[in-house]
């Protein structure tokens, strides 16, 4: 394959209802000052790809568009990150697939090796923060693990079910019946 076939991402737009609190909301977030864009953009540096802002505040609820999953954003500083989210109140308050072993918005090391946390913009875009140190990029070593892991949850699922006690049969109990 030709390398300058290749594409690469460059910008990520995340729609925003209110564009001057989405703004003030990720510059604080990021630490970085966001940079206004003609047509209602707002840019902020991210490494190679540029996040970017889209004033949405005329589109119906309805009509904007949702990211079905998180934007990942990697870092150096995962704790000082988590505390900004902290301080913004915008820590996901749920679990990561319903497993009690990773509340989304507590920094975690999750079964895929990435230490991370999950929080939501104030249009409700979810955002998760990885440690630039454990990014999940998709290597061998990293699916071989990754593999190992959900090998180990698997067991550990089916060995709690199989040593629950059986639930007893109750007799139904008519009315009126001795």
């Amino acid at each position: 394959m030709k390398r300058n076939a290749t594409a690469q991402i460059f910008r990520v737009l995340l729609p925003a209802k209110d564009l001057a609190v989405a703004k003030r909301f990720y510059e604080f977030l990021l630490g970085s000052r966001g940079r206004n864009v003609a047509g209602g953009r707002i840019y902020f540096d991210c490494g190679p790809v540029i996040l970017g802002l889209l004033d949405s505040s005329s589109v119906v609820e309805e009509r904007r568009p949702h990211f079905p999953e998180a934007i990942y954003l990697a870092t150096n500083d995962l704790t000082e990150l988590h505390r900004r989210a902290a301080k913004l109140a915008c820590l996901d308050t749920g679990l990561l697939h319903g497993d009690p072993d990773n509340p989304a918005g507590e920094i975690v090391v999750r079964p895929w090796g990435e230490l991370s946390f999950y929080a939501h913009d104030p249009t409700g875009n979810s955002l998760c923060f990885v440690s630039a140190r454990t990014k999940f990029t998709g290597t061998t070593r990293q699916i071989s693990a990754l593999r190992r892991a959900e090998a180990r949850v698997r067991g550990r699922r089916s060995s709690t079910r199989s040593a629950r006690p059986k639930a007893r049969r109750r007799t139904p109990r008519v009315v009126g019946a001795r």
